[in-house]
């Protein structure tokens, strides 16, 4: 579970949160216009895409643990998605979410979270909604050069007081107008670097893709967690 719903988030530690100047920023609207520009641009892009495959790799970073490195997939069509990852997938046919944890042989079949929940919004299936929420104030802190690559660095600072990670950084290819990685910072040390590896727009699933075949697991204990 820590790999997707107890991501601190997916993605150092505590350098400055917002680059050093007097204004406080309380607010969504207090946002930087720059930032602003570069994440609507994002937004037109990836909404334009009918559907959408993404290859990635998750980083976990934990005091005093080994790095643990995970390679996954994301596939969606409006609101249904179907994650898979390190012996566990999730599914949601956007009515009921369901999680299929392969090493035990069960499954979980909870309600959809509601947006807001901060476990929604800092997971892989909502990442390229990231920039829709109005839990950030951000800035663009840094343009650098990567192999070539001209690299826009996003920083959020969180609202929310209360929220387990002080920053979240995504970094952008200027030219290719494409989310590269996130980087979600623990107040606890901890890092999470989601970074995607390729996105395939406008694929073709099949018609079934996106939905829960109990035949298939007929081993698997089922739990059935909905309200």
């Amino acid at each position: 579970m820590k790999n997707i719903f107890a991501l601190g988030f997916l993605f150092v530690l505590s350098l400055t949160l917002l680059p050093a100047q007097d204004t406080q920023y309380t607010a969504p609207a207090d946002s930087d216009p720059e930032a602003k520009a570069i994440l609507s641009k994002l937004r037109q892009k990836y909404d334009s895409y009918n559907t959408m495959q993404a290859d990635f790799t998750l980083e976990i970073e934990l005091a005093e643990q080994p790095k643990e490195v995970q390679k996954g997939s994301l596939a969606r069509t409006g609101d249904k998605y179907r994650l898979e990852m390190a012996g566990q997938d999730v599914l949601s046919d956007g009515k009921s979410l369901y999680l299929i944890l392969h090493d035990n042989k069960e499954v979980q079949i909870n309600d959809i979270p509601d947006e807001e929940e901060t476990g929604s919004i800092l997971s892989p299936q909502a990442i390229f909604r990231l920039y829709e929420s109005n839990d950030f104030v951000y800035v663009l802190a840094n343009e650098i050069a990567k192999n070539g690559t001209v690299v826009q660095q996003i920083e959020m600072k969180p609202l929310d007081d209360y929220a387990d990670y002080s920053k979240v950084r995504m970094e952008v290819d200027k030219k290719k107008n494409a989310v590269m990685n996130v980087t979600a910072f623990g107040k606890d040390g901890s890092r999470y670097r989601f970074v995607l590896d390729q996105v395939t727009p406008n694929k073709s699933f099949p018609a079934n893709f996106f939905s829960f075949d109990k035949s298939k697991y007929p081993d698997y204990y089922i739990e059935d967690l909905r309200y």
